[in-house]
């Protein structure tokens, strides 16, 4: 077996563009969140769509690598065992304080994350780069809507 990672679906500067895409979105969306003291700093962001996108394009390879007849590699298998554990993640980052569940926006965002890297890794780079802007003007629009609702934010 051949120790070097050379990729059969995709050249290097493919794989570079993906990574890229799922380090730049999920960043821009992460330091969103940390630059208004949200419950989950900018770097799980970037971590997990990276991560994401890994699995996903090592997902795809497999399924190229795969020789054998009886061996069947079914991505969507990996794509959604690495969705299910982000939503776990996220479900980390909320807590009730009061009346009042915190970290909402922070989980689904740390989900969309996730999403971000499986579409990179899987080359829907426009799906991705859709997600994340989208994603990212939600939260920098709805900003001055829920913070009334935030019991640690605004005065008493």
């Amino acid at each position: 077996m051949d120790a070097t990672f050379v990729a059969i679906s995709i050249g290097w500067d493919e794989a570079l563009l993906r990574f890229a895409v799922a380090f730049l979105l999920p960043l821009l969306i992460g330091l969103e969140r940390y630059f208004r003291s949200k419950p989950i700093d900018f770097r799980p962001f970037v971590i997990i769509s990276l991560a994401a996108c890994a699995l996903a394009f090592a997902g795809i390879e497999l399924g190229e690598r795969a020789t054998d007849p009886q061996v069947r590699v079914d991505p969507t298998r990996i794509f959604e065992g690495v969705i299910t554990g982000i939503g776990f993640l996220g479900g980390a980052a909320m807590f009730r304080e009061g009346r009042y569940v915190k970290g909402a926006g922070s989980a689904a965002s740390v989900w969309a994350a996730g999403a971000i890297g499986t579409l990179a890794g899987a080359g829907f780079l426009a799906i991705a780069v859709a997600l994340g802007v989208t994603v990212l003007l939600l939260l920098l629009i709805s900003g001055p809507f829920i913070d009334k609702y935030d019991p640690g934010e605004g005065p008493d």
